[in-house]
């Protein structure tokens, strides 16, 4: 990050990111697991069923990079393994601040984090107005079967907006016309199983965005899980504007 830098988001792998907003960092979303050793996102405990995927390669597909994981908070978008993982849950201090949506903050609680903040619609934190923002995980009902989700702004001299996982949808578009982000954070990969359609966001959700904002637009949640089939190079090549960081990169506003 340089010197006048007031936002800067590293990459660590997935959606796992350290969100830096002046001088306070958030590690959002952690997923520690090594390369191979967690089940397909179809055999994880509490995976409807009736879901299949072509891709059927263990998790996560690549390694944890090396990267220094200092941060002052920790931000968790929704539950599911790719973000909130069995190995970020033995690693975290269990009296790191850590922000959730309201009908998780219980399940940390339960796991012995003595200092959950479950974010109803704002908080704060070092200086940082953290708020909270809708997110669809996908299409009619596979949308509600995968629960609920969230984004998160990050408000300070500039605005940073980590989407989640969600598809391009009416309460994005508001969220963008709402705080007028300086940088945005999208979950690529257009996440998909056999059935339905994607859970998160491809080239097209990805360039409705771009059209929307005049934000820097950084995505993530890429060549990690095997549902994600959407390639970094593919995206890349059908888009413009759109930075889409390797594991470990670090981009600055």
């Amino acid at each position: 990050m340089t010197a006048d830098s007031d936002i800067s988001v590293q990459l660590v792998r997935n959606a796992t990111v350290l969100a830096t907003i002046d001088e306070t960092t958030f590690l959002v979303d952690p997923m520690f697991t090594p390369q191979g050793e967690m089940p397909t996102v179809t055999d994880n405990p509490g995976a409807p069923e009736f879901l299949t995927t072509a891709n059927q390669r263990r998790n996560p597909l690549v390694p944890l990079p090396d990267v220094d994981l200092s941060y002052d908070a920790v931000v968790v978008t929704h539950r599911h393994p790719d973000h909130f993982d069995e190995a970020a849950k033995e690693e975290l201090d269990a009296d790191v601040s850590l922000f959730c949506q309201p009908e998780e903050a219980d399940a940390f609680t339960d796991e012995g984090f003595t200092d959950v903040r479950p974010v109803d619609d704002e908080a704060s934190f070092d200086g940082v107005t953290i708020h909270r923002t809708p997110g669809r995980h996908g299409h009619g009902e596979l949308a509600e079967g995968m629960g609920p989700v969230s984004g998160f702004i990050f408000e300070a001299d500039e605005t940073l907006y980590i989407a989640g996982d969600t598809i391009w949808y009416d309460p994005v578009e508001k969220t963008l016309d709402q705080f007028a982000p300086d940088m945005v954070v999208l979950n690529g990969g257009e996440a998909q199983f056999e059935q339905g359609e994607p859970i998160t966001m491809g080239v097209e959700d990805i360039n409705a965005v771009r059209d929307t904002t005049d934000a820097t637009v950084v995505v993530d949640h890429m060549e990690a899980i095997n549902h994600c089939l959407l390639s970094r190079d593919e995206l890349r090549s059908e888009t413009e504007n759109v930075l889409v960081p390797e594991d470990g990169e670090q981009i600055a506003q």
